[in-house]
């Protein structure tokens, strides 16, 4: 399995490789996959996980009994259970949103696939992800799959990242470059 250099080079890429591995060799790639999708929408919306997961005072024990806590609430699998407890053992949790990006764009390369963070300013429409996708997928020529995200701070627009390739057409970038040109 060719794993790129760059994601393994990284403390989130190696332990994002090795989940793949193992899940690969278990035959629950997608499985694990979702259950990282549900645990980082959970961080999201939870501060209450967040400080669980980045909190140094926090003991391993008792991080570890709290992400097992997490774990059955949200469903996950026993392979993914076990991650988390292997992280919170290592004091690891703290990096667990690059992980799961990680082991997405592991995922992602290995059917083929990349994976598009879009930031907006106001959540898109599903009629709108969907025109997105399309044209970033005929762009790209493989399948893209979206990441959106919220960031008010745009004023309005998009912001398409894929791989090391941006795509900036947002408000906040066109003002800041009329107030750069206008500086002279």
């Amino acid at each position: 399995m060719d794993i790129s250099a760059g994601i393994q080079a990284s403390l989130a890429g190696r332990y994002a490789s090795a989940l793949f591995e193992l899940a690969a060799e278990e035959g629950v790639v997608t499985a694990v996959e979702s259950d990282l999708d549900k645990l980082h929408a959970a961080l999201g919306e939870s501060d209450d996980l967040k400080a669980v997961t980045n909190n140094p005072e926090i003991s391993r024990k008792d991080q570890a009994s709290a992400i097992e806590g997490v774990a059955g609430v949200l469903g996950l699998s026993p392979l993914t259970t076990k991650f988390l407890g292997t992280l919170a053992a290592n004091r690891r949790l703290s990096k667990l949103g690059d992980m799961i990006r990680a082991f997405r764009t592991i995922a992602a390369a290995q059917r083929g696939e990349v994976t598009a963070d879009v930031v907006s300013a106001h959540p898109l429409k599903d009629d709108q992800l969907e025109s997105l996708k399309t044209k970033l997928t005929a762009r790209e020529g493989r399948t893209v799959k979206l990441s959106p995200t919220v960031d008010p701070d745009l004023l309005g627009g998009l912001v398409v990242t894929i791989g090391s390739k941006r795509i900036d057409g947002s408000i906040r970038t066109r003002l800041n470059t009329l107030a750069n040109a206008m500086k002279g």
